[in-house]
């Protein structure tokens, strides 16, 4: 014992540590994947923002590149007169310079500040598409001259324009990378904190198991060492109880023969010399002939507790407990019908166990009953039963929580006992009346336990004086068949 819980002691304390450090490590891996998720997708973000600003700024490049090179187009022809600079012409050029705007557009469709911009910039196209188409025409040398002044203005306009849509994709692109540059600063300390804290958790791990380990060795050593002493011991016990009760047995036949002696003697004392004899002389060889009377049915009663409960695999049988208990009602029967006695008993099922052995656990039961009825009302005894699984029960053994018992209760009204005696009267010699009150020497009772306990069930019994007594046998439907377990159990 001194042994024992300082280890489970011990065992629960370095269970509790090795979740705990699990849970640590559990918890900084998990945070360390989610801070390296946070990196990569602010990485993809912006590489993703990164892309599409640079798509934007080419598409807004092209558009006031085509835009310049249908100016500088304008300006040749406005100067020579020659038709070669409108090849293309402004139409195709105003076509293409449309179709980088609806692209535009559609990149930007997730950004409501740029489509605002956009259509701004679309006002500002459509004037400089008239621009453009005035450049192109025929008209007087002065008219041209105003409208390449007019197109210049209107492209400063178009270029800040520009400039102020690459300004927000500069400066998304410098936020997201903002973002990305303090994840990638945390990242790389995170990520070896990390790992060193599951180095030392893994290290830490593999060292409480390799001492958690040898300890167990160690323990199951010691346990078999234990098993081993467990059964010699067994063996031991075993082999004294088996002169105990030949020595029982023939102390018993001993001690029968000198009863035998005087119980004889005193008669012929008596039938001999009984009108010789004072009334004194008289009453004491009466009181001898009933101490000896009294010192056989002891004697006898001694025998019957040394032989119950000696239960072996040979003996255990399946037992019709109706069958059984008809029977012992038949036992019972003259003592039944003097005393008036009704007894009710419901269906009881088959249970492994011996037959003999039960006999007698139920006859001496009603007989206890039956004694100790009370005079003020007649005797009744309820007996019925329950199948209950050790869970159910509560049995303090946690290996038979799924067992299937049976549980009999015997209830009588007679005069009851205090509860506070419920443990004394199991035991062997021991009475809460006088033998001038009731008869008997005490051992029914513990025979019964004795007869319970071999049998791996349980035995209570609970009362209040005056009302009655209810006695609570638990035995399993089932025995086991294996030696071991009768002499362990």
């Amino acid at each position: 014992m001194l042994i024992h819980i300082p280890y489970n002691q011990m065992h629960f304390s370095i269970h509790k540590k090795i979740r705990l450090g699990f849970f640590i490590a559990f918890t900084v891996i998990v945070a360390a994947s989610v801070f390296s998720y946070l990196v990569a997708k602010n990485l993809l973000d912006n590489a993703g923002r990164l892309n599409h600003a640079i798509e934007v700024s080419k598409r807004l490049e092209v558009i006031t590149r085509q835009l310049k090179e249908a100016e500088a187009a304008i300006r040749g022809y406005t100067l020579t007169q020659d038709s070669s600079f409108l090849d293309p012409s402004m139409q195709e050029r105003t076509k293409r310079i449309e179709e980088e705007y609806l692209l535009l557009r559609k990149i930007t469709a997730d950004n409501p500040v740029q489509q605002k911009h956009l259509d701004t910039l679309r006002q500002l196209l459509a004037i400089k598409y008239q621009q453009l188409k005035v450049g192109s025409e025929n008209s007087t040398q002065l008219k041209q001259l105003s409208s390449v002044k007019e197109g210049e203005k209107s492209m400063d306009l178009i270029d800040n324009k520009v400039r102020d849509m690459l300004r927000i994709e500069e400066g998304l692109v410098q936020e997201k990378s903002e973002l990305y540059h303090f994840f990638a600063v945390m990242w790389v300390p995170m990520i070896f904190i990390s790992s060193l804290v599951a180095i030392l958790i893994g290290i830490y791990s593999y060292v409480t198991l390799t001492k958690e380990f040898k300890l167990q060795l160690h323990i199951e050593s010691r346990m078999k060492s234990y098993q081993r002493d467990l059964q010699q011991n067994i063996s031991l016990l075993n082999k004294t109880n088996q002169e105990l009760e030949q020595f029982a047995y023939v102390a018993s036949h001993d001690l029968q023969e000198p009863l035998r002696k005087i119980s004889t003697f005193s008669d012929r004392l008596q039938m001999k010399y009984k009108e010789q004899l004072p009334p004194d002389a008289s009453q004491l060889i009466d009181r001898m002939v009933s101490a000896v009377s009294r010192m056989r049915v002891l004697i006898n009663d001694l025998l019957i507790f040394s032989r119950a409960g000696r239960i072996t695999p040979e003996i255990i049988t399946p037992v019709d407990m109706n069958k059984l208990l008809q029977e012992v009602l038949s036992d019972l029967e003259v003592t039944l019908e003097e005393k008036n006695v009704q007894i009710k008993y419901d269906q009881l099922p088959v249970i492994e166990g011996s037959d003999t052995s039960f006999h007698q656990l139920f006859q001496n039961l009603l007989a206890n009953s039956i004694k100790f009825a009370s005079p003020e009302r007649p005797l009744q005894i309820d007996i019925h039963h329950q199948i209950m699984s050790g869970i159910e029960l509560g049995v303090p053994k946690e290996s038979r929580a799924k067992e299937i018992f049976c549980r009999i209760n015997v209830v009588d009204n007679g005069i009851g006992f205090d509860q506070a005696y419920a443990e004394r009267i199991f035991l062997i010699f021991q009475r809460l009346h006088g033998i001038s009150e009731y008869t008997g020497t005490g051992i029914g009772l513990a025979i019964c336990k004795k007869i319970v306990d071999s049998h791996n069930g349980y035995i209570q019994a609970y009362g209040e004086p005056g009302k009655g007594a209810t006695f609570v046998i638990i035995l399993p439907l089932k025995q086991p068949h294996k030696k071991e377990d009768h002499e362990t159990g």
